[in-house]
């Protein structure tokens, strides 16, 4: 949401709309044109006829090629989002990207293959920079009871953009063969599309108008782990995010080979399974921001990987048919969404304004780093450790499993929001009001005036940030209740002990023992009033 302190709240809510729209739109034509010359440029190379050796080369030369910007340039990136207006930032990325379309229309006159790599570079490092910005934009749009809306949004259209690039792509390659330059004509002209819509984006003040620039990249990712680290939550979110890319170019390289190898699929049908595996992250991301009921639910990313688990489990078991890969891959990219959508959610919102850039883009460059990861794990297991492409589909369900169990480990009461967001959307119905009075970061007291344990449940699924709770021990000690009361760390109290005397409890004290706790400062603590009544 940009900050104008002239601006109501009312008024700034009314703003939203046609920036994040003019957003989309310029993200939709960036990820097409991305995707759409990646495979132009692999299918215009395929005719001229390789061998297979020389096809998997070029999977691997193109899918190399479309990461490293983001490992050079993702930093830069995002300095440049918190030093000016991401606004102004990414129209100056859409001017780049007509000026290298340009260039593409030149090599593609010329047909030489390195220019044609050199398209995917230019066309990537556009995307490279233009990363931090899009993400960054969407807290500093949106109010913040719409962030996981937005994002949901965001992915939907991005793989609808993937979808349609991978499959206009080589169809212009096909219409156009032997007039290439009227195919970067099309992508140029998208781009001019894109760059009209940059400017209904709203304007924004920069973040941090004094940072500097570091040279030293090295020393730039060491500054964002130690800056990322205290919070628990956004470092396994930026990990949770890595490893989706990881999972997601893992993915993208064995089904291809495997429509090919063990379904004897034509290139026209292995394309249905690359498109049904985004359509489900697309629909699954859509459909996860509209059940996070205007907060960031957390509590997805455990069903989420849960269901890539259990998805990735079966399709790998012999003797699947084209439709039973189909539906299970859809399913599979939904799970994903569920994942994905409340941990990019977090990676906007929980950093401080004037470093939400440089945090984003450290998260991307993670997230690329797990993708040429992939790209060398699956070279290294198919080529040498002879690993079938089914028994791929076997590891992820394994690794999403252990990934899960990890991230419950950590972060136990993940879980149990979980639970509350399953029987909140099944056996219940919460209509929450008030929920802007809740402050985004500091901290905070919630004192309610009800006696019933149940509050402490549906405050827990009415708020996205953790709350701690603190709790008169006779009822902390209740067989049923300190399990629970353990996961979410609630600190017993008793008139005989602590700074609780007569039953009373100050807010000044409250306030001494949160901070002096070892939660960080944003932790919320909240008085349970199942309290001993004040001795007489």
């Amino acid at each position: 949401m940009p900050v104008d302190e002239n601006l109501s709240v009312p008024k700034r809510e009314k703003k939203w709309r046609l920036g994040f729209w003019s957003l989309i739109a310029a993200q939709f034509q960036g990820a097409f044109n991305d995707n759409g010359l990646k495979f132009f440029v692999i299918f215009l190379i395929l005719g001229t006829n390789p061998t297979d050796s020389q096809k998997d080369f070029l999977v691997f030369v193109i899918g190399n090629l479309f990461a490293l910007p983001f490992l050079l340039f993702s930093m830069a990136g995002g300095y440049l989002a918190d030093r000016f207006s991401k606004r102004s930032v990414t129209i100056a990325t859409k001017i780049f990207e007509a000026c290298a379309m340009l260039f593409a229309m030149y090599a593609f006159t010329r047909g030489n293959s390195r220019l044609a790599y050199a398209v995917i570079f230019l066309a990537s490092t556009q995307a490279a920079f233009f990363g931090p910005s899009k993400y960054g934009l969407l807290p500093e749009l949106l109010p913040d009871k719409l962030l996981s809306w937005g994002n949901g949004i965001l992915e939907l259209t991005t793989f609808l953009a993937i979808i349609a690039g991978a499959v206009i792509g080589p169809l212009l390659a096909q219409s156009f063969h032997g007039r290439e330059a009227i195919g970067g004509l099309i992508f140029g002209a998208c781009s001019l599309f894109g760059l009209t819509a940059s400017f209904g984006i709203s304007r924004v003040p920069p973040a941090d108008p004094s940072r500097r620039f570091r040279f030293n990249v090295f020393r730039d990712l060491k500054r964002q782990v130690q800056l990322v680290r205290p919070d628990r939550a956004l470092h396994l979110a930026i990990a949770g995010n890595t490893y989706f890319w990881f999972l997601g170019a893992l993915l993208q390289f064995v089904i291809v080979f495997y429509g090919r190898e063990i379904l004897r699929l034509d290139e026209t049908r292995g394309g249905y399974l690359q498109a049904a595996l985004a359509i489900g992250i697309g629909v699954g991301s859509y459909a996860a921001g509209l059940l996070s009921s205007g907060k960031i639910e957390y509590g997805l990313i455990p069903l989420g990987a849960i269901g890539m688990s259990v998805f990735a489990l079966a399709i790998s078991f012999h003797g699947l048919t084209f439709l039973q890969v189909l539906i299970l891959l859809g399913a599979l990219g939904f799970a994903g969404g569920f994942f994905v959508v409340p941990i990019n959610a977090l990676i906007q919102h929980r950093p401080e304004e004037n470093h939400k850039g440089s945090v984003i883009a450290f998260a991307n460059f993670l997230s690329f780093v797990g993708v040429i990861l992939a790209s060398a794990i699956y070279s290294g297991f198919t080529h040498y450790l002879h690993v079938g492409l089914a028994s791929f589909f076997l590891w992820t369900a394994v690794m999403s499993l252990a990934a899960t169990v990890y991230v419950l480990y950590l972060l136990p009461d993940s879980l149990l929001r979980l639970l509350l967001w399953i029987a909140t959307n099944t056996l219940y119905r919460l209509d929450v009001e008030g929920r802007e009075n809740v402050p985004a970061r500091g901290g905070a007291l919630l004192t309610p005036n009800h006696v019933s344990m149940a509050d402490a449940v549906l405050l827990i699924a009415s708020i996205d940030r953790p709350i701690r709770f603190l709790m008169f021990k006779g009822s902390y000690e209740h067989p049923l209740v300190k399990p629970f009361a353990k996961i979410m760390g609630v600190i017993p109290i008793a008139s005989d002990q602590g700074p609780l005397k007569k039953g009373l409890l100050a807010s000044d004290q409250l306030f001494s023992l949160v901070s002096n706790s070892e939660n960080p400062p944003w932790t919320m603590a909240m008085m349970m009033p199942a309290m001993a009544p004040p001795a007489m």
